[in-house]
């Protein structure tokens, strides 16, 4: 499985005087990188063969207090390395995934500063985690700024409702494309208003990925629910990787559904399952904006491990996709073993944690664990 976490400013130099959690995190974390454990809410998938089909309650926030009943140290890590361009080989969200009969879970995170920056070069002595409220039996690789392959999803509102919009969010998204996919990383694109139309489905060529924002036409309602739960089933959920990726789908939208047949909370779950992190870009540029729209935006992206952003003026959506882009290069990797594991089809949560208290960590608020059976 897998989970990805976002994260600031890039430079975090030892010079900087740091402020230390303390107490149940401290203890949790060794500064020594030994024997230590995390708390910070994060979230992973998991991939579709092993993926349960149970029901768990979706976390409305990322992050959360860990409970400090569990407070255990943790096996040491490895020595903190350099991501590698290609993907570790252990298996999650914009993400690793858990292979077939393997406990094993690869955690993509992102760590950012009190003013949104993304923040890299940290140690692993510097984060605690808890999963399930346990922390990991063992944890095997720290990798900073990891280079873990892409597969992503841009899913485009095409209801009538964004028509005078329409043109720039295509040019915003053709522009992210060419920005962000390097030689191993895949693409698929779709638009939606009462259905979903997936123009094309995953490829490295920038110019078929053109031709496929190019072909969407705006008009009709809004089916955003069903788009977003159909784009993880049918796209992520049937990915055959070797190795780990990460998933993400930029999601350009008001957030106002009006047509879905899925809940909200289908949606989400059925992200989770597959492993993906959900970015939301909303399309409502008014100074009044919609609650609900907004509501809704910004509780898919923090249960996935995103994040929402909301323009005040058109050119903003195209800074905001440079942001996402931005991040995803800008993320950790953690690959652990999770204590008292079992392969039941249950909603385990995870909560990561930055020592510092100057950062703060974006990741999924939990994962479906597979079934033995499956």
């Amino acid at each position: 499985m897998a989970l990805t976490v976002a994260a600031p400013l890039a430079h975090a130099q030892a010079t900087t005087a740091q402020t230390t959690k303390h107490g149940f995190f401290h203890r949790l974390f060794g500064s020594d990188g030994s024997n230590s454990s995390a708390s910070a809410p994060t979230q992973i998938p998991v991939s579709h063969s092993l993926m349960s089909q149970s029901t768990a309650p979706v976390t409305t926030t990322a992050q959360t207090t860990a409970p400090q009943s569990q407070a255990q140290a943790i096996p040491s890590v490895a020595p903190t390395q350099t991501a590698p361009a290609q993907s570790p080989a252990s298996s999650n969200s914009a993400a690793p995934t858990i292979k077939a009969f393997s406990s094993e879970v690869d955690l993509v995170f992102t760590v950012t500063d009190g003013h949104g920056k993304f923040i890299t070069g940290l140690n692993q002595s510097g984060f605690g985690l808890l999963d399930n409220g346990r922390p990991p039996e063992k944890v095997f690789h720290f990798y900073q700024q990891t280079n873990l392959p892409l597969r992503v999803g841009i899913l485009l509102d095409t209801s009538s409702s964004i028509r005078q919009r329409f043109k720039f969010e295509q040019d915003a998204s053709i522009q992210f494309l060419l920005q962000t996919l390097h030689r191993n990383d895949r693409a698929f694109v779709a638009g939606f208003d009462v259905q979903t139309d997936m123009e094309q489905g995953f490829t490295n060529n920038i110019d078929l990925l053109n031709q496929g924002i190019r072909k969407l036409r705006p008009g009709g309602g809004t089916a955003l629910y069903d788009s977003l739960y159909s784009a993880c089933k049918d796209q992520m959920l049937t990915l055959r990787d070797e190795g780990s990726v990460r998933k993400a789908i930029i999601l350009v939208t008001d957030g106002i559904d009006d047509y879905s047949h899925a809940f909200q909370d289908d949606a989400i779950k059925e992200c989770q399952r597959a492993d993906t992190i959900v970015y939301a870009i909303s399309t409502d540029i008014s100074p009044s904006k919609d609650k609900k729209g907004v509501d809704t935006l910004r509780k898919i992206a923090e249960t996935t491990g995103g994040q929402a952003f909301y323009p005040k003026r058109l050119d903003d959506v195209s800074i905001y996709f440079s942001n996402i882009a931005e991040e995803l290069r800008s993320q950790y990797l953690l690959e652990y073993r999770p204590a008292e594991f079992k392969q039941d089809g249950s909603f385990r949560t995870i909560y990561l944690q930055a020592l510092d208290s100057r950062y703060h960590v974006r990741a999924h608020t939990g994962y479906f664990a597979p079934r033995a059976a499956e």
